[in-house]
């Protein structure tokens, strides 16, 4: 049985020439390189940690191996995926672009249809593994366990990097990533690759406060009512106000902010880049869709949009990471 589809357009005049699809959400976290890719994972790849003590001591004339080498590891492994839509040829034939399929009883998928659809596809997959990379949970069909899940379970956590979050407004924000950039171990602080990893809700309170031109409302105490609104803020960055932000790059305390769009209202993340993994078999098999026209195969109308590939993620080593705002049920 072909995958349902529903035509509801209307002619009126010559087309367009394009189709138009819903926004999908932006796949920044692996395509501006928010964190590594691990390509080439058949099955599943060993992440090694090395964990040395105090191995500097006073020189002796002997030689003493007193310093201790621990070596643990963890697994990433990837999950299978696909997406499989069937579609009727023949449903096209009313609509805007019947022409291009041929006057011959058998049809062709319309040419830009056709482009549409793949693209379209190819940017659903992109979308749902960016959500999938920070707030996925493989219980859920087509998702693979996230950053955000794996680091609610992971007793490894020092209590000191978990910080309880809060909803983030303009007034809060500064002071909320404040107490991000506090936490964060004193060897990472400066590390090439670090990265405080916030939501979007996060870096727009983040921009807005930044603007300038803050307000409090004035409330009479004694009669518990609103009398006015003073401003308290100045004229934001470069003296710009709200104009000051054009999509550039953003920091807080000298460590750099990446917007992970996948992860959930008020939270964040903060670690290196080269901590944080995402494993597939092969990078191409995210944007690669395959149109199988079956006429040639058992004579129907039919043409079949596949889809495979592979993903998961994984963290290196969890003392490196700071959360926010994510519950930590292990500890």
């Amino acid at each position: 049985m072909a995958t349902t589809t529903s035509i509801t357009t209307t002619y009126a005049g010559e087309f367009a020439g394009q189709y138009v699809a819903a926004s999908l959400l932006e796949a920044k976290t692996l395509s501006q390189g928010g964190i590594s890719i691990k390509p080439n994972v058949k099955f599943k790849e060993v992440l090694k940690r090395l964990d040395l003590d105090s191995i500097v001591k006073d020189a002796s004339c002997d030689f003493s191996d007193t310093s201790t080498i621990t070596l643990t590891e963890r697994i990433l492994q990837p999950e299978e995926q696909q997406v499989n839509l069937q579609i009727c040829k023949s449903d096209f034939v009313s609509d805007w672009e019947a022409v291009q399929m041929g006057y011959s009883a058998y049809h062709n998928v319309p040419p830009t249809f056709a482009d549409f659809v793949l693209g379209h596809i190819a940017a659903k997959v992109a979308e749902r593994t960016e959500l999938s990379i920070w707030s996925g949970d493989t219980a859920n069909d087509g998702q693979f366990d996230g950053f955000t899940k794996k680091l609610s379970a992971d007793a490894g956590l020092p209590s000191a990097n978990e910080l309880t979050g809060i909803a983030i407004t303009s007034v809060n924000v500064i002071e909320e990533l404040g107490k991000i950039v506090d936490a964060i171990p004193s060897s990472m602080y400066g590390a090439e690759g670090l990265f405080i990893y916030v939501s979007q809700n996060i870096a727009r309170a983040y921009v807005r406060s930044l603007g300038g031109f803050a307000t409090v409302t004035q409330q009479n105490a004694a009669a518990s009512e609103n009398v006015g609104i003073t401003s308290i803020g100045g004229a934001g960055v470069n003296s710009q106000g709200t104009m000051w932000y054009q999509n550039g790059g953003l920091m807080i305390d000298g460590v750099k902010i990446f917007v992970a769009n996948g992860l959930a209202d008020n939270k964040a993340i903060a670690t290196t880049k080269d901590n944080l993994y995402f494993g597939t078999g092969l990078v191409s098999d995210h944007n690669e869709v395959k149109v199988l026209d079956m006429a040639d195969l058992d004579g129907s109308q039919n043409a079949r949009i596949i889809m495979r590939f592979t993903a998961g993620v994984q963290y290196a080593i969890v003392e490196d990471i700071v959360t926010y705002g994510i519950v930590n049920a292990a500890n």
